[in-house]
């Protein structure tokens, strides 16, 4: 019985650290890989490096992103932090 009572304050400790940790973690990573496999041409973006773009071309593991004074730059998708403004038009 003593050990038992040993046990209940750890098991406590990872409950509450799941539940202010790991599970809100989880819901980011989430969020963020949809917004990523959502992407689409024309969506405004900013990377996680601080550039501000439109989308102008994507495919599996890319993403082509024209700056404002015309030039095209190629990131991973996993380097777009937000949308900020959607396509207008979307693209079927």
């Amino acid at each position: 019985m003593e050990g038992l009572g040993s046990l209940i304050p750890l098991i406590l400790m990872f409950v509450i650290f799941y539940f202010l940790l790991i599970r809100p973690q989880q819901k980011r990573q989430k969020a963020v890989q949809q917004m990523q496999n959502e992407l689409k041409k024309g969506d405004k973006i900013v990377t996680i490096g601080g550039l501000h773009g439109f989308i102008d071309s994507i495919d599996e593991n890319k993403v082509v992103i024209k700056c404002g004074d015309g030039s095209r730059l190629t990131y991973d998708r996993t380097a777009i932090r937000e949308v900020v403004e959607p396509a207008k038009n979307a693209e079927v």
